[in-house]
């Protein structure tokens, strides 16, 4: 049977106990309403038929006149009360005993009418009135004590069951509650070890017997589950092989792009204006072209080494110097886009220990990310500052283009993804984002569809080394 059905049934018995419970407890409600309405009623009773005795008495012993009319009047109001509230009387003591109260009533009634038409110091004139008197008190009094042991019995017996069916209920849910909970928790167990054993690597299966429910459907499906990627992993095994390839091209592909880029560039320029440009100008374009084919040497030299780890060469640097280093040769690129680069540069920042080609690396990365995202006349803004505990150097590059969606945003810094359709490779901000992680540093963005796109660098500081030059105050 399955656990749902378990539970269902479970829940049926339970529901049934607390509806019958429910039930009886409100006919014992009920029942006790009914006998307190006519306690109410009773004590009335007993309390006139008391007046009328006394009034009785001060009639035959003290021959007073004025006790008659008493005695007629409770005698009215009492069987008003009792035709007004026969229902409720009869209902709570039923009709042999009502006809007796009622009987014993009138009696008492005729004997004070005879009493008073004949002579009332007759002997057994007044005999006859006392002793219907007396039947009468007695009988209503026995009722009204044989009514409230009734309505004790009824308020202990509802408290009895009541806590009996609560008892009842507590432990028909404890037991079923340990007992599916016990096998529950054990075929819990046993999914849970495969699942370690499957994220180990270890593609076992569940041995225990599977039980015919729920968690039986589990334990076939992670069966079938473990065989499944067990085959997979065979085939990712053999795909990755094969990708491997692909990404090592894509990486030498995007690596060289950028600084043959800058040459192509800088040779374009300097035909164009050969002509115009002085004997030292020309020596300027050509280093700029040797600081490219310097770029690529030490690409290429890291592909070579692409296999041995990588070493970072660190020295103590001021970052504003690298973000000029970076404008410097991302300078042609500005002026044939006719983009406006501001440099935001805060004086006196501490040196970062870096690897400056891998961060100028970075920095060209993002800022023609910028260029690239802007239209001719748009602004891209470099900005360096200093955390505020003092702990890192952040830079900022910001653009005032298109920006990014926030459902495409997380996956900025995956590899492969970019925004620029057949033009990119998707791996500059994957490159980008792993050189700051190997820094210790951090590298976060922030987009708002129509108003553009800041990527933001943050650097340990290396406080106990002063600053490079162009940081002193």
């Amino acid at each position: 049977m399955k656990i749902v059905h378990k539970l269902i049934l479970v829940n049926v018995f339970d529901v049934l106990l607390i509806a019958v419970t429910g039930f009886f407890a409100f006919h014992n409600l009920n029942l006790v309403l009914t006998k307190l309405r006519f306690m109410e009623i009773a004590d009335d009773l007993n309390a006139s038929f008391l007046e009328m005795r006394l009034s009785e008495k001060n009639f035959f012993l003290y021959e007073d006149k004025s006790a008659l009319p008493d005695i007629h009047n409770k005698l009215d109001e009492s069987g008003a009360t009792i035709d007004f509230a026969k229902e409720d009387i009869v209902r709570a003591i039923g009709e042999s005993n009502f006809a007796r109260l009622e009987t014993s009533f009138k009696d008492y009634a005729r004997a004070i009418k005879n009493a008073e038409a004949e002579n009332p110091k007759n002997g057994e004139v007044q005999a006859r009135v006392r002793e219907l008197g007396q039947k009468l008190r007695e009988f209503s009094s026995r009722l009204t004590r044989l009514e409230r042991s009734k309505l004790n019995e009824i308020v202990s017996g509802s408290r009895t069951g009541l806590f009996s069916s609560l008892c009842l209920i507590l432990l028909s849910a404890f037991g079923v509650s340990q007992l599916i909970s016990r096998k529950v928790l054990h075929s819990l167990k046993d999914i849970e070890k495969v699942a370690r054993f499957i994220s180990e690597g270890n593609f076992s299966k569940v041995e225990s017997d599977i039980p015919p429910d729920e968690l039986g459907s589990v334990m076939r499906a992670i069966n079938s589950m473990s065989d499944e990627l067990k085959n997979r992993e065979e085939m990712i095994v053999q795909s990755k092989k094969l990708a491997s390839i692909g990404i090592l091209t894509a990486g030498v592909a995007h690596e060289l792009g950028n600084p043959l880029n800058n040459i192509s560039m800088l040779a374009q320029a300097y035909v164009e204006l050969y002509d115009n440009l002085s004997r030292e100008d020309r020596i300027d374009f050509m280093n700029k072209v040797e600081e490219e084919t310097e770029r690529i040497k030490e690409i290429v030299k890291n592909l070579l080494d692409f296999a041995k780890p990588k070493e970072l060469h660190l020295k103590a640097v001021g970052i504003n110097d690298t973000i000029k280093k970076s404008l410097k040769l991302v300078h042609n690129m500005i002026c044939v886009c006719n983009i406006e680069v501001q440099p935001l540069l805060q004086d006196g920042l501490p040196p970062v220990m870096i690897d400056e080609h891998q961060i100028l690396e970075v920095l060209i990365n993002l800022i023609t990310n910028a260029i690239q995202a802007g239209s001719p006349r748009d602004t891209v803004t470099i900005t360096s500052s200093l955390s505020n505990d003092r702990g890192s150097v952040e830079i900022e590059v910001r653009d005032r283009g298109k920006g990014i969606s926030s459902e495409l945003l997380p996956y900025v810094f995956d590899p492969f993804f970019t925004t620029k359709g057949a033009d990119g490779t998707g791996l500059g901000l994957f490159v980008s984002y792993g050189i700051i992680k190997n820094h210790g540093g951090n590298l976060m963005v922030s987009s708002e569809l129509g108003k553009g796109t800041c990527f933001t660098i943050q650097l340990p500081a290396h406080n106990d080394m002063k600053g490079s030059k162009d940081e002193q105050p």
